[in-house]
């Protein structure tokens, strides 16, 4: 039977009882999908699971995505890794949903940690539908049916900006022009209405002049991040976080220089946000 912690008042839930390394029934799958649904992010322990079952739990939600800017663990090319060295410190810190610069966002993430430093390195939550819930009714009649411009170039700006960076990147840059989503999408398996803006991507709300769309937006960045919509999950060897990219974003915490961090990526295809 299933032990479920809730964590926090907005989201997030510690999940035990469950085996990730073998083989899921549909069954099992289902009921981690709805508690998906329900937390909008969950979190496993003591899961030391290979790459090749990380691939085929996410593989059990839906068809899976690249990324075109990181290394990826050998044999699995959807397998992304996120790793932070003394020589080659991470660069990503701000609160953001799991490329929005694609015209399908992913549906979810799966996070494994593989090396965590020993102390520092946690990751925050926040809920978008707690974020939108909270909104004034006049707030929300003005962004409903605006929309808002997501770039890979201006996520991936430090990254472009090394030495030979923009050579590095190219491909993925030519592969990856801006898109548009919805300032406020509808979850399509729950139907709630969820903030689906975000610092890292987020460039412009079209339709508003230049000043007033960075207003609205710095609100919004700001509103998002609020501590009632938030969760923190301390990671351990072997911890799995699974989390609702339609409806989260989440920020490493980067307070554990020059310790190593290694963590391994996943993400499952999503729609179009509508």
């Amino acid at each position: 039977m299933l032990d479920i912690k809730p964590m926090a008042g907005a989201l997030g839930a510690e999940i035990h009882g469950i085996d990730l390394s073998r083989d899921l029934s549909g069954s099992d799958v289902d009921t981690l999908r709805q508690l998906l649904n329900e937390h909008e992010v969950i979190f496993f322990r003591d899961q030391d699971i290979s790459p090749a079952r990380q691939h085929a739990l996410a593989s059990a939600f839906g068809p899976l995505q690249t990324h075109p800017a990181y290394a990826t663990v050998e044999g699995f090319p959807e397998i992304t890794i996120l790793e932070s060295t003394p020589e080659k410190p991470t660069k990503i810190e701000a609160w953001h949903t799991d490329m929005t610069f694609r015209a399908h966002p992913p549906m979810a993430t799966f996070l494994k940690s593989v090396i965590v430093p020993a102390r520092g390195g946690d990751t925050l939550w926040s809920s978008m539908t707690a974020a939108y819930n909270a909104l004034s009714a006049p707030m929300k009649q003005f962004l409903d049916g605006l929309s808002a411009e997501h770039d890979f170039s201006h996520g991936f700006k430090e990254s472009l900006a090394e030495p030979g960076g923009r050579e590095r990147l190219a491909g993925a840059v030519a592969a990856n022009p801006p898109v548009v989503h919805p300032v406020i999408r509808t979850h399509p398996e729950t139907g709630r209405k969820v903030l689906f803006v975000n610092s890292l991507f987020t460039t412009r709300i079209l339709g508003l002049p230049v000043a007033e769309s960075r207003a609205v937006l710095d609100f919004l960045f700001q509103h998002a991040r609020t501590d009632e919509f938030t969760c923190r999950f301390q990671w351990r060897p072997h911890s799995i976080a699974i989390w609702d990219n339609r409806s989260t974003q989440h920020k490493p915490v980067n307070d554990y220089f020059p310790q190593h961090r290694r963590m391994e990526r996943i993400v499952v295809d999503g729609d179009r946000p509508y």
